[in-house]
């Protein structure tokens, strides 16, 4: 036989080979996949099949195995994949594992590259708004959350609130608090440090990765100027403590529920929100006692005051037709500014100022008593400080001081009030 010959019925089968193989993988048609409605699947060749549920439900799939292990891949509904994509779709399995890539990992792989790069596309703004979200049930107070927003919208959103938050490194954090750090610093001290929880927040969320660019220790301390903690608290102006004698006597001139609830306050070394706010079950006037609820204390953390005779005076003197306390002309809770006008009325006869001559705030009474309980007295500083329901600066000194020493602020306050009435 001639070398062509050999050569043509080689050729013949050859072809013949490759007929058959194509009618191996290309059993259905599209008419098929149409009109096929019993359950079951339906091979199509080259390891594509068609699915067909119980339910009626169609779909493809791409069967395969790997080391003995059988693996099915679904590549989408007949109704939306064509035969003609579901089999290229196939096609492109096959492919990868001639290079020995598991297509089903492959493209478990991909889909979680996708969702890495949607997450690093989150920007700051939307992630201070989900960390707002998330912590807005555990705020005490509900204006935390649009002070938060309001901060953060007025401060950082301009420098970087539209970028990923991937992207916000020192750079953009120091570009935000340097123009602010000098001349506001109470709020560039607080805007820092929602910065530093919205960036925390956001890579505990997968959102970002490395050190946290808002920390302060070694970070931002090194690059921002310190800032004395005396220049940064701003201070309430308070009545010098050797005229609170003077003031008092004044005050007890004056009639009104507004005039006896700052006496009060005075008395008690309390905040105005405490005092305004008290209700007649929170005192047992048998033990001398007043006892603020957690939730009306700053600190989160219930307060006992002892009561001395004047402030068990007061309370005496006061109706008791509503359950609060210190009741305005219509039954409801006093204003902060009622307290204040008591101040500034009090003016007319004699001008009430601090050191600097700046006239005595309500809040500034609370120095008043803290100054005369270093100045006059010699209770233990933690005392003076328990008076005033502060925790103590080091954990050392808590540990030592876990009770509330209540028996010498008893006596403290006794001697604040003898002061108050003979200073």
């Amino acid at each position: 036989m001639s070398a062509a010959k050999i050569r043509v019925l080689f050729d013949g089968r050859f072809d013949g080979c490759k007929n058959a193989m194509a009618r191996q993988q290309h059993r259905l048609t599209a008419l098929q996949v149409t009109k096929l409605n019993k359950p079951g699947l339906y091979g199509d060749g080259g390891g594509l099949t068609l699915q067909i549920t119980p339910a009626g439900a169609k779909s493809w799939l791409h069967r395969y195995m790997i080391a003995g292990k059988s693996y099915a891949m679904g590549l989408g509904p007949t109704h939306t994949v064509s035969l003609a994509e579901a089999r290229q779709k196939a096609l492109e399995g096959r492919q990868l594992l001639l290079d020995g890539v598991n297509p089903l990992l492959a493209r478990n792989q991909q889909q979680v590259a996708a969702k890495l790069a949607e997450t690093n596309m989150m920007t700051f703004d939307q992630c201070a708004e989900a960390y707002i979200l998330a912590k807005k049930p555990s705020w005490k107070n509900a204006k935390h959350a649009k002070q938060w927003r309001s901060t953060l919208q007025t401060y950082a959103s301009p420098v970087f609130g539209t970028a990923p938050v991937a992207d916000v490194d020192t750079g953009l954090v120091v570009k935000c608090l340097a123009p602010i750090w000098e001349s506001k610093t109470e709020t560039a001290t607080r805007v820092r440090g929602r910065i530093e929880s919205v960036l925390g927040w956001a890579t505990t969320s997968g959102y970002r990765s490395g050190e946290n660019p808002a920390r302060w220790k070694g970070h931002l301390e090194n690059l921002l100027a310190t800032i004395s903690k005396t220049k940064r608290t701003k201070n309430h102006p308070a009545l010098p403590w050797q005229q609170a004698g003077a003031f008092v006597h004044s005050l007890r001139g004056r009639a009104g529920v507004a005039a006896l609830a700052l006496e009060f306050l005075i008395l008690t070394a309390c905040r105005s929100g405490e005092v305004r706010g008290a209700h007649w079950e929170e005192f047992d006037l048998d033990e001398r006692l007043w006892t603020i609820p957690a939730a009306r204390m700053k600190s989160g953390r219930e307060h006992q005051i002892p009561l001395s005779d004047a402030a068990v005076k007061i309370l005496a003197a006061l109706p008791k037709d509503s359950n609060i306390v210190f009741p305005g002309t219509r039954g409801q809770a006093l204003s902060d500014m009622s307290l204040t006008a008591v101040i500034r009325r009090m003016g007319d006869l004699h001008d009430w100022v601090d050191g600097d001559g700046s006239r005595v705030t309500v809040h500034g009474f609370r120095t008043t008593f803290r100054m005369w309980a270093a100045e006059m007295t010699n209770y233990p500083r933690e005392v003076a400080e328990h008076a005033l329901a502060h925790q103590l600066p080091d954990a050392v000194e808590r540990a030592y001081q876990r009770g509330s020493q209540f028996t010498k602020r008893t006596s403290l306050m006794a001697d604040w009030a003898v002061y108050c009435s003979n200073g």
